[in-house]
């Protein structure tokens, strides 16, 4: 069947790259709605196209598609096309999202959500911004559950727009002269206490109470947000953080200490900053960046039209801030510029906190408070005029096109750490299916711990890292076939890919259980539901064997309607793949509209009757996992000659009916659960090793202690009484 699926892709043969769609686009947006003040666009030119953007005879700046520049290749395969204003400055004038295929974005995700990303962007300069590297960009995670989406969007943008800028002669930022120019003077003594540091304004200050935080949220209209404080006293500290440029040596030597700062000045590179934030209070600055291993999506740095996000790679914690007077802090941290990001702390500049605030099942309001820095001009000096005239000279008109490196390698090095926690998780089920005989001889060990993996499956896996596998990935890797193959299209999202990458492995030991039977986290939610079922003593329904096997050839026919869907429109295809509930249980966490959330909830609800009702008959993933699972190589399921004939033990409490009544397991079926061979080893269930057990138990020498006591026979001297 696989063979035939990919002689079908083969012979309709690789479609031809679009065509540019800029004309079109540029018939749906006004150009005064793409660059403001704009009246009109003039023809595209240019190969790829561009167009100019007019007001009057006058140039305002350009239009263009991302995807004619760059890839922009998301999460379904598929380009994110998106209509891009450039002002003759470098700046982005505006952005609209004109077409995708993004299953994430199709249905769930609000388009509201993406279109206020997008605006993020608007007045940013893609000139400047570029060179600090994708990680100066907005935080991706403000759309939850389309983080593969939002970055392909922000990465297109940003680097569709440095190549219009080169390709039509637009300049950076006007330099700074020499007379502007000013560098630290080493000469200078920072004040000996922390009074004095924040005094002279060495060192900043942002507090916040609890009902300045709520006012913020009432004035931006976000009632729901000032509805949910974090206390109920408004008095109560939000935050209180304090920071400064410890690399500046003055500075740095008060709040570090000598020895610290030293170490510090031997890790940073010629040219590279470094910033202490400490803070008390209810609120983090920290973020949820810091949990996860990436970049502290809560702090920015900006300077002119650049931002600076900080990684976790070139962070530090402190214990103390050695400053006279300076007092005890629950977050003290070190922070180096990322390298590839400047910082001239020579020049103001400002700490930005986002602020968020939670509210309902998933939904979260944001907020952003500045505080601005410049640096006192005690410790400043002019700067020497040859210098300043070399800098000037070497300062580029239009900045290079950064190297850097593919998006895929981003989003690789961002989840880090749940990539090794998963490859743990895989490491682990591989020892259990390697050693299976040994566990399933401890039936409670067993089932506690494939209890304790279920859970795993479907909190981590499933609702914490949203590593849910689907058959919108099945059909964007046919269609890929069939087009421009390219792996880093599936590269993009990393879990779901070493997911992929394990199941096709384990497709050739264990069939498709490996991954329906232990990894798929819809399917850990419909055995974890039947569980409760059963303790709670809902009847579980008896399905006929003969009505099963029928059944079954429905979710096949499920998968080759939304294959042969693809063919011809893949992004209808993905919209018919709602079938699967995965988005809504699993993705979205049922924060969705009522009707997928009733659709959902009525799959599961099934679960409660019939263990795993929509694996078994109405999954389109599983079907097209099933197709290859004959090409296996190996048979790791033991049974007995009995087993069916006259047993039906196995096939009775087989949590999925894949064992025929004759005693053959279905491999298309079977989802490795293991149980089958938790019986095949119990001498109290098995009628086999039932009758193994009694045979030896008959057989067995009898212990001492079970033997009749032997009578005592003594020797003694005759009666020399008796007559003789």
């Amino acid at each position: 069947m696989v063979l035939l699926l990919l002689s079908i892709a083969a012979a309709i043969g690789p479609c031809r790259a679009a065509d540019s769609r800029l004309t079109e686009f540029m018939s749906k947006v006004p150009a005064g709605e793409l660059v403001p003040g704009a009246d009109h666009y003039a023809l595209p030119q240019g190969n790829p196209p561009v167009a100019k953007v007019l007001a009057g005879e006058r140039l305002v700046g350009y239009a263009f598609v991302n995807a004619d520049w760059v890839n922009s290749t998301g999460y379904s395969g598929q380009p994110i096309q998106i209509l891009v204003g450039l002002t003759v400055d470098g700046k982005i004038a505006g952005a609209r999202l004109m077409a995708h295929h993004e299953p994430i974005v199709l249905i769930g995700i609000p388009p509201e959500r993406i279109a206020a990303f997008i605006q993020g962007y608007v007045g940013r300069d893609v000139l400047r911004l570029a060179t600090g590297g994708p990680s100066e960009r907005p935080p991706v995670d403000i759309v939850s559950g389309a983080t593969v989406t939002v970055t392909v969007i922000a990465e297109s943008m940003i680097r569709s727009g440095i190549k219009v800028a080169r390709a039509e002669g637009v300049g950076g930022p006007a330099q700074a002269t020499a007379a502007a120019l000013r560098e630290i003077d080493p000469s200078h003594e920072a004040p000996a206490d922390w009074t004095g540091l924040l005094g002279d304004g060495s060192v900043r200050r942002l507090s916040l109470t609890v009902g300045d935080v709520n006012a913020a949220f009432g004035r931006a209209g976000k009632q729901h947000a000032e509805d949910n404080p974090e206390s109920p006293d408004p008095n109560d500290s939000f935050i209180d953080m304090y920071f400064a440029p410890v690399s500046v040596p003055a500075i740095g030597r008060r709040l570090l200490g000598d020895v610290r700062y030293a170490d510090l000045q031997r890790s940073l590179k010629p040219g590279q900053q470094a910033i202490l934030i400490a803070s008390n209070g209810a609120y983090s600055f920290k973020g949820t960046g810091y949990v996860r291993g990436g970049i502290f999506d809560r702090i920015e740095v900006v300077q002119g039209d650049s931002s600076i996000h900080f990684h976790d790679r070139t962070h530090q914690r402190l214990g103390e801030i050695k400053a006279a007077g300076a007092p005890e802090f629950r977050d003290i941290d070190l922070f180096g510029v990322p390298e590839g990001s400047t910082l001239d702390v020579t020049q103001p500049w400002r700490l930005q906190l986002l602020v968020q605030r939670a509210f309902g099942a998933r939904d979260k309001s944001f907020l952003t408070f500045d505080v601005n820095y410049e640096l006192p001009q005690a410790y400043l000096k002019p700067a020497q005029a040859s210098a300043a005239i070399a800098a000037a000279a070497a300062a580029p008109s239009i900045a290079p096109e950064p190297s850097e490196p593919p998006m895929w390698h981003i989003m690789w090095r961002a989840k880090m750490v749940q990539i090794g926690i998963l490859l743990g998780a895989l490491g682990l089920l591989t020892l259990i299916f390697f050693f299976q005989d040994w566990l399933v001889r401890r039936p409670i060990f067993y089932d506690r711990l494939r209890l304790g993996f279920m859970v795993f499956t479907l909190v981590w896996i499933g609702w914490y890292a949203q590593a849910q596998l689907s058959v919108v990935n099945v059909l964007a890797f046919l269609s890929a076939l069939r087009t421009d193959f390219r792996w880093d299209y599936f590269l993009m999202a990393p879990l779901i890919f070493i997911l992929w990458f394990a199941t096709a492995a384990s497709l050739l030991f264990w069939n498709r259980g490996a991954y329906c039977g232990w990894l798929c986290p819809f399917g850990a939610l419909q055995e974890l539901t039947n569980r409760a079922a059963r303790l709670l003593k809902i009847p579980q329904l008896k399905i006929s064997f003969g009505v099963h096997q029928r059944l079954t050839a429905l979710k096949y026919i499920v998968f080759l309607v939304l294959f042969g869907i693809s063919l011809s429109a893949l992004g209808t295809a993905e919209q018919a793949a709602e079938v699967e509930p995965f988005k809504t249980a699993i993705i979205l966490r049922f924060a969705r509209g009522w009707p997928f959330v009733l659709y959902a909830g009525a799959t599961i609800a099934a679960s409660l009757f019939v263990e795993r009702a929509f694996c078994r008959y109405v999954c389109p993933l599983g079907a097209a996992m099933a197709i290859p699972a004959r090409l296996r190589l190996f048979d790791w399921l033991r049974r007995y000659r009995e087993c069916g004939n006259p047993c039906q033990r196995c096939g009775n409490e087989c949590p999925v009916q894949a064992i025929h009544p004759e005693g053959h397991i279905n491999p298309n079926e079977c989802i490795q659960c293991l149980h089958c061979q938790m019986l095949y080893h119990h001498d109290q269930k098995c009628p086999v090793m039932i009758q193994r057990r009694l045979k030896r138990e008959r057989y067995a020498p009898a212990s001492p202690i079970d033997l009749p006591p032997r009578p005592k026979i003594s020797a003694r001297a005759p009666d020399e009484s008796a007559a003789p």
